[in-house]
């Protein structure tokens, strides 16, 4: 790929690399209409984002887009050609992935010159960005009892506790109707434990029912949980009922919140800055101005000491050789093969989902022609540093630096891995436009185009189409953004905590049999 930094883009078409066969047009492009740094003339009318042929590209030959193949031409294709799915096929090509052959150790800086924060830090060492009690359903059968006692304290009821960022309910809708061991539930255990947990929680609450398999004790076992005074339990079935656990829930509450109040934010270095990184609503301008620009911040945040987490498997996939490549590894490079080979030959296999190739309307829409292209642009967002561990969905993020989990595409699920295995903050690119957040880690949602984030300002944290309009360059974004992680992790609320979103989007993976 080639160095975007130094110059801001100009003229209608951005060509990426010396090498592509294709541009991508920076505006809407009309049919006719000469693109002089091409030297030819548009067939058809380009819509912005979306890719043109700058040169013949005979049936069969890749097309190149950052000199990496998204595809092949199902037909004789003609300089000025807008290129889509209908004239670009997907599939499988060979891809060396060369494990460990370019890891580059990442010089981290001392801990004297490391930048800082505003953080609560807990009694055990961790810090949080943010300060919530949690209520936490075992199944689905307690998780309208958990709503309703989050529900109960509104702002007005917590005006008096000003270090409290809220009372939240995290509710699925699984625990019971499946296996009582094995991965699924192993899966779904682990993940309510993360939240549990998370350093962004000052205490909570589990809910469960009392007949279900997911029964507390046994979470409690397998989590290696205990019951004390920031983690107490109610079961429904022997606490009277839903008013009886609801009542007594808000109680248990209100004891606790004086405590939990008593926190205060303190100076800590940046190491303990955690990001899931997520994109949704992709388009073309995704890895020419969002993605790549949250990269620099990742390379950033890791020469100080902190962590960010790539993730949403499917979206690596026709890309993972570039990270192998990186890996500090050779294991830890054939661990993100084996889940790779795990998604394709086993767990998505004859489904019609991304990792076989297709993407959504929206991605359509944007520019991008299938996972290929759309791969490309997400694994930009992990930056240049080294591969150093990667992880099963929600697994306990231990090793510093940029790391990969193995969660879905579906952004809900996969922020809630990361968040499980720790991150304190996510970072969400969005092209087409997206109002995602999540609780108790704060989402920050990051523009790739000026038009959308005019349009959609009220959800968006930062209009990264800077980088399309010349304003600005890559590394200033990429400053930009990881100066804005730390004011968010000191307390600054993003877009979707002024919104309060985030009661709903706890979703564990549900990767088993229900019933």
């Amino acid at each position: 790929m080639n160095d975007m930094t130094q110059k801001p883009f100009a003229g209608a078409a951005i060509r990426l690399h010396p090498n592509d066969n294709v541009v991508i047009a920076r505006i809407d492009i009309a049919q006719g209409a000469a693109i002089a740094s091409e030297n030819m003339t548009c067939l058809n009318r380009i819509p912005a984002g979306h890719k043109v042929a700058a040169r013949s590209i005979a049936k069969g030959q890749p097309v190149l887009k950052y000199n990496t193949v998204i595809g092949f031409a199902s037909n004789d294709i003609r300089p000025g050609t807008l290129l889509h799915r209908l004239n670009m096929e997907f599939r499988e090509f060979d891809r060396d992935y060369a494990y460990a052959q370019e890891y580059k150790p990442t010089a981290l800086l001392p801990a004297a010159e490391r930048a800082t924060f505003i953080g609560y830090r807990r009694s055990d060492g961790r810090v949080a960005t943010r300060n919530y009690i949690g209520i936490v359903s075992t199944v689905n059968c307690s998780a309208t009892v958990s709503h309703r006692i989050a529900d109960w304290f509104t702002p007005e009821r917590l005006a008096d506790f000003p270090n409290i960022d809220g009372v939240a309910a995290f509710t699925h809708s699984t625990g019971c109707g499946m296996e009582l061991s094995g991965e699924p539930m192993d899966l779904l255990r682990r993940t309510l434990s993360g939240y549990i947990r998370h350093p962004n929680m000052a205490a909570v609450l589990v809910v469960g029912l009392g007949c279900e398999r997911n029964q507390i004790n046994t979470l409690f076992q397998s989590e290696k949980l205990t019951s004390g005074t920031k983690l107490k339990t109610f079961v429904m079935q022997d606490s009277g009922g839903t008013r009886k656990t609801i009542e007594a829930g808000i109680e248990a509450i209100k004891d606790l919140l004086p405590e939990a109040n008593r926190v205060e934010r303190v100076p800590v270095d940046a190491s303990h800055v955690s990001v899931g990184l997520q994109c949704g609503g992709s388009d073309s301008f995704s890895s020419i101005t969002a993605n790549p620009a949250l990269g620099v911040a990742m390379d950033i945040l890791v020469r100080h000491g902190g962590t960010a987490i790539l993730s949403e498997t499917p979206e690596i996939y026709g890309v993972e050789h570039t990270l192998t490549r990186r890996a500090v590894t050779k294991e830890v490079g054939e661990k993100l093969i084996e889940r790779i080979r795990w998604w394709k030959d086993e767990y998505a296999l004859g489904r019609d989902v991304q990792i076989n190739g297709v993407v959504s309307p929206g991605n359509q829409a944007g520019g991008l022609a299938n996972i290929l292209e759309k791969s490309l642009g997400s694994a930009m967002k992990g930056g240049s540093t080294g591969l150093m561990e990667v992880y099963k969905y929600a697994e306990l993020v231990k090793q510093h630096g940029f790391v990969f989990m193995d969660t879905p595409g579906y952004d809900p699920v996969s922020a809630t891995g990361q968040i499980a295995g720790g991150a304190n903050v996510v970072c969400f690119t969005t092209g087409r436009g997206s109002a995602f957040g999540c609780k108790p880690a704060p989402s920050i949602k990051l523009a790739t185009n000026t038009p959308m984030f005019t349009r959609l300002e009220e959800d968006m944290d930062i209009n990264c189409g800077e980088i399309l309009d010349g304003t600005a360059d890559m590394q200033q974004m990429g400053q930009k953004i990881f100066d804005l992680i730390l004011d968010t992790c000191s307390g600054k609320k993003t877009k979707s905590e002024l919104f309060g979103l985030g009661d709903h989007e706890f979703v564990p993976w549900a990767i088993g049999i229900t019933g």
